[in-house]
């Protein structure tokens, strides 16, 4: 029998997954004001599933790949938002979004392809760069006229960790979860 506290921590991730298709809904139907705040509360039980899970020792494959799902479609939610509320910030920063879109569906081709799913390595630089995305995202959408070096380390950030999960999809032959990042990989 799985410790209830494993059932609270895929609980608090499926919430994710099941309000991401309202939170776009909210963007499409142009309600800004609910949509940033159930897109901070998507954001924040992201850190709290993460952090419950740490700190109760639970991990799964099935809780790695809802949490994947969940930043999957929290950032798809977020990025809704951006073409509906700052569609301007979109065509200033289209190279970027752009290559950032690319390398992301070249990842999930290749994971595809490699292990017949998706990813979840939560590699320590992805976790950075999530922290990091959430910080923007939030950034913009509750404070607009904010500077836009947010945007950019965000996306530096978010480019090296889809470069690196390229490289690791070509250097692990099973799938895996959990995997620190590539330097780890290599000094075994």
């Amino acid at each position: 029998m799985q410790k209830k506290s494993y059932y609270i921590v895929n609980a608090i991730t499926v919430w994710r997954v099941v309000m991401a298709p309202l939170v776009i809904f909210l963007a499409i139907h142009g309600d800004e004001g609910l949509f940033k705040w159930f897109l901070a509360v998507s954001f924040l039980t992201d850190a709290v599933d993460g952090t419950l899970a740490r700190r109760y020792h639970i991990s799964s494959k099935m809780g790695a790949k809802l949490d994947s799902i969940g930043d999957d479609l929290t950032i798809l939610a977020a990025f809704v938002g951006m073409l509906v509320f700052h569609m301007a910030l979109v065509r200033a920063e289209i190279i970027p979004l752009a290559v950032l879109a690319g390398l992301y569906l070249l990842q999930m081709i290749l994971a595809l392809k490699r292990y017949g799913k998706m990813t979840a390595f939560h590699t320590l630089l992805a976790k950075t760069a999530a922290v990091l995305q959430a910080v923007f995202l939030l950034t913009l959408f509750f404070w607009p006229g904010a500077p836009r070096i947010i945007f950019y380390i965000a996306a530096v950030l978010t480019g090296l960790d889809l470069i690196e999960e390229i490289i690791l999809i070509c250097l692990l032959p099973e799938w895996r979860s959990d995997v620190k990042g590539l330097y780890w990989i290599w000094k075994k």
